[in-house]
């Protein structure tokens, strides 16, 4: 996971208390309420998922969970549309290659 530059705006906002979530071992701070993928895209994170030939990155696109492009693999559950779900303290989170192997 590469991070590029952090892009939240947190002047004059209350959000509540930050927590913290890994993506490929990779430290995300997250607020209550964000889905993964707003922490994520706020973090400067552009990619979800890898595709399955070429290695690829694909990213977020419709942010409401009809395009399947944000799956990652969540807490060891494959296939997880992170723009749909809600981000939680302690989550682990890996890039997902293709359609997903279940451990």
């Amino acid at each position: 996971m590469t991070m590029t530059r952090k892009l939240r705006d947190d002047r004059g906002l209350d959000r509540g208390v930050p927590f913290i979530f890994t993506v490929d071992g990779v430290a995300v701070t997250a607020y209550p309420g964000e889905t993964i993928a707003a922490a994520l895209i706020a973090q400067g994170h552009a990619g979800a998922r890898r595709t399955a030939r070429r290695g690829e990155p694909r990213g977020y696109y419709c942010g409401m969970g009809i395009c399947w492009e944000c799956v990652m693999i969540v807490d060891g559950l494959i296939n997880t549309r992170t723009c749909r779900t809600e981000a939680r303290p302690d989550m682990r989170i890996e890039t997902q290659h293709g359609i997903g192997d279940q451990p």
